[in-house]
Formats: structure tokens, sequence, C-alpha cells
């Protein structure tokens, strides 16, 4: 039997990634019979399973970005091959649901219909014969209609029939709205991709789930959700601190009861970290990380250390106490490129993932829209970086109007198969950028591109406008 999700319309770059990661998660192998970004309505297949309707409901159980998923029972370009398809397929199921309440809806994408009008296409199925009663609330079964529109036209492009199987996990959406939660940040990601990164980092209890740029904890409170062990950092230690009325990280596991897997936060940067590698996965320890770092545009990329001589060693007070041990020290810090975080992501991903753990990675990307006649477009500023013991399981974009942010998914590999010339060669690579000077000397502008880019508006300076406004006076 073939089933069909029915996806939200929103975040299509995401959806298939977030399905084949929960099945990834419970273990279950299908293929997709038929996706398009364009449609809500895909079609996949369960392999080597018994009990395929138990899988569908695992892999739909907790999904962010679908519905639903229903058995199908027919498809066709227009109603009178619909119905030879659910004769076909399903005439043989009919007696099973004979004598069950039941309900038939409608569910047109880009369409809509009269009461009249559904009612008929409601009773075009009368062929199946069901004789139990129709329960509008809390049937035994439900039965749905879907007909595919293409935008502004009035005849479907396609038409399915399907028995609703199960719902989706997408309800946590409205819990975790932070416009319900307690202590948030003009920072905080939203609910629902705060959601749809912990399914790719296939969060689940029992796993150890880490956030090096925790903020106010939008991760890994949505990790905590599906049960995960979470725990985070931040170089600003008031975003975990929270306010003094209570308002804090730690308030927002209360709030939802999820306190219990919240390990707590501390204050470090990536590059000075506490967390060391030790225990499982040949002495990692991490089975996910999950960040959003700092896109350095409100202000310049900072990290702990001083590109100054004299503060690089201990500072001593007049009185001989070393000034770091004092509870008002503030540490100094230093210039840092937006590509070298990116890089020591990956490197601390490396180094602290078990085998087949998943780093889920946001980045920006400076994508200007051609607004006016005859401006180029901007490109990417960033490749996508890579470490030879990681590898990119995909990358999902979500656009904004002139510029766009990537998360990108990454798999920790067997030590067994990295390719270790290409590890060794990275590595020389990447001692040599850190022993070099090039943090040391610029502008913030300077060690991030995209920063600048997005102070410029994304367009190239040395291109003038076609309509260049005068400045305001005042």
């Amino acid at each position: 039997m073939d089933y069909l999700i029915r996806f939200i319309q929103m975040h299509e770059s995401f959806r298939q990634l977030e399905i084949e990661a929960l099945a990834e998660l419970h273990q279950l192998q299908f293929e997709w019979l038929f996706y398009s970004n364009e449609s809500p309505f895909a079609i996949i297949r369960f392999i080597n399973t018994e009990d395929p309707e138990g899988a569908a409901k695992s892999l739909i159980s907790r999904s962010i970005l679908s519905l639903a998923i229903h058995e199908l029972w027919g498809i066709g370009t227009d109603y009178p091959t619909l119905h030879a398809d659910v004769r076909h397929r399903t005439q043989h199921l009919w007696p099973q649901y004979l004598h069950s309440t039941f309900r038939f809806e409608i569910d047109a994408f880009h369409g809509s219909h009269s009461q009249a009008s559904q009612r008929a296409i409601i009773e075009s199925f009368s062929y199946t014969a069901f004789q139990g009663a129709i329960r509008m609330h809390n049937p035994d079964n439900q039965f749905t209609v879907f007909e595919d529109y293409t935008l502004n036209t009035t005849v479907p492009k396609r038409v399915y029939h399907g028995r609703r199987v199960a719902e989706s996990g997408r309800k946590a959406v409205t819990k975790y709205s932070l416009k319900k939660r307690r202590y948030i940040a003009t920072t905080s990601m939203d609910a629902e991709l705060s959601l749809v990164t912990a399914n790719l980092t296939l969060a689940a209890p029992g796993k150890l789930v880490y956030d090096p740029f925790m903020g106010t904890g939008s991760f890994p409170l949505a990790c905590a959700h599906f049960g995960a062990s979470v725990f985070g950092s931040d170089l600003d230690g008031r975003s975990i601190r929270g306010k003094p009325d209570g308002r804090n990280v730690h308030a927002n596991f209360t709030q939802y009861g999820t306190s219990p897997l919240y390990l707590g936060g501390f204050v470090a940067d990536l590059t000075n970290t506490p967390v060391r590698a030790a225990g499982r996965g040949g002495g990692r320890l991490l089975d996910a990380i999950i960040c959003d770092p700092p896109y350095g545009v409100r202000e310049g990329l900072k990290v702990l250390g001083s590109t100054r001589a004299a503060l690089q060693e201990v500072v001593y007070l007049s009185d001989g106490t070393p000034a770091h041990l004092s509870q008002s020290y503030v540490p100094p810090k230093k210039p840092y490129s937006f590509v070298r975080m990116l890089d020591d992501v990956l490197a601390f991903a490396a180094g602290a993932l078990v085998d087949g753990g998943r780093l889920c990675m946001w980045m920006p990307v400076a994508g200007a829209t051609a607004e006016d006649e005859g401006e180029e477009e901007g490109g990417e500023e960033y490749a996508v970086p890579l470490h030879p013991a990681l590898e990119l399981v995909g990358e999902c974009t979500q656009q904004f109007s002139k510029w766009s942010r990537r998360l990108l998914t990454y798999r920790r590999l067997q030590d067994s198969v990295i390719d270790h010339d290409r590890l060794s060669a990275y590595q020389t690579t990447r001692s040599t950028a850190q022993n070099g000077t090039a943090e040391s000397k610029g502008t913030a502008d300077d060690l991030n591109d995209f920063r600048r880019k997005y102070f410029q508006g994304f367009r190239d300076p040395t291109i003038p406008r076609k309509h260049e406004r005068l400045p305001h006076t005042f």
C-alpha cells in the first residue's frame, strides 16, 4: 500500500529532508513515488516492513512540516480516473469499513467548492456502500478527497483519495510559539524552524545534544521536546542568566515541563570550550550539535583573547591577585573571522560527535535581488564548509527579501571510512591559518563579508543604482 503525505506549503526545501531524517530515526525504509516543491502532496512506499501502517504512524508522529499521512486509495487526473483507481486499489478493503463510523472531507489546494459541490463529490463515492453512521467528530475512519490545482485555474491537475492514518506533530509549533514563551530575545529562533532543526539532528530520548551558541535556548528547548538531554553555552552569559525577575533559559524548560532534560548552560566560546572529548565513540560523546552561529551584524564577531601581547599573559592586580579571578572580571575579546568560525564549528563537531552523530548549523547567504533594472544579482558569500570527517547530508534554504540563510546538516563518519590523507592535509591547512595574523588586523567588515554586504544592501558598490535616492535632510 502507498501512502500520501499532506505537507504544509512552506519551507519546501526542508520537507523531504525532515521526513528522511525521521525515517532514519525510526529505522524505516521507504521510497518517494512522487514529490514536488510546488505541491503539498507527496506519495511514498515503505520497503521491507510487515506493518506499513505502523511505519506510517511512526514516520509522521513528530513531523513539523506536514499535517497528516493517509493510506492512498486512489489517484487520477480527473474524477473518472480517480474512481477507477479507487476500485482497482481498494475494493477488497471495503468490507473492513462497512459498519464503521466515518467522515468525508474535501481538501482543495489553490481551489474551493460550494457546499453543494462538495456534497456531490462526496456522494460520487457511494459505490463503496459504507453503512456506518456519519460522525463529524472522532469517527472511526476519516476519508479525504484531495485536489491539487495550479494557481488561478478552475480544474485540478491531480486528484487523490485517502484514508487518514495519523496526524503529524505540528501542534508543537503552537505550543512553543515565541508569543507564549516566558523568555525570548530579538534573536530567538522561531518555534517551527527550531523543531524542524531538532528533527534533523535526530533528537530523541537517550541522545545528548549541545548548542555552542545557545542564546535564549530555542534549539535545546526543541530538542528536549523530543526527549533529548540538552545543554549549551554562549559567549555572552547574560543571555543564559536572563532577567532579574526570573525570566531565563531555565525558566523556559520549567514552563514546558522539560527541566529534568536541561543539563545547564555556561559561558564559553567555541575556541575555548570546556567540552572535551571523553567517553563513547573513540573519545567522542555528543550525539548532536545544533546551532545558529552569530552573523556579526549587530556587532562584529568576537572571540575570547586579545591581539595585545600584554593581555595574552596573566594580568595581576595591585594586590597580586590574578585579574581573571575577580568576580567583576570581563575577559578581553579579539576580532573573529566568520569563515574561521564556521571552520571551527566543523572541527569541533568532528572531534566531539559519536559515529553517525549529526551537526545542524545555520549560515547566511548574501544574495541580492535585482530590484532595479540592469542591476546584477549578488551571489553566495560563503561556500558550504566541508570537513573530511563529516558527510554533508543536506542543505535547506530559508528565503528573505534580499538575503537568505541555509541550514546545513552533517553526519559524523566512522574513522574507518575517512580519507586520512585528506584529513591530514585539512589539518595542516587549518593549523597554518590559525597561526596567521589575518584576524589581528582590519575592521569587523574586513573579517565578515556577510556583514559588509548586509550594510551595503547586498549590492555591488561598484554598480550605481538606476534611480539613486537623495538623502533626507532635517
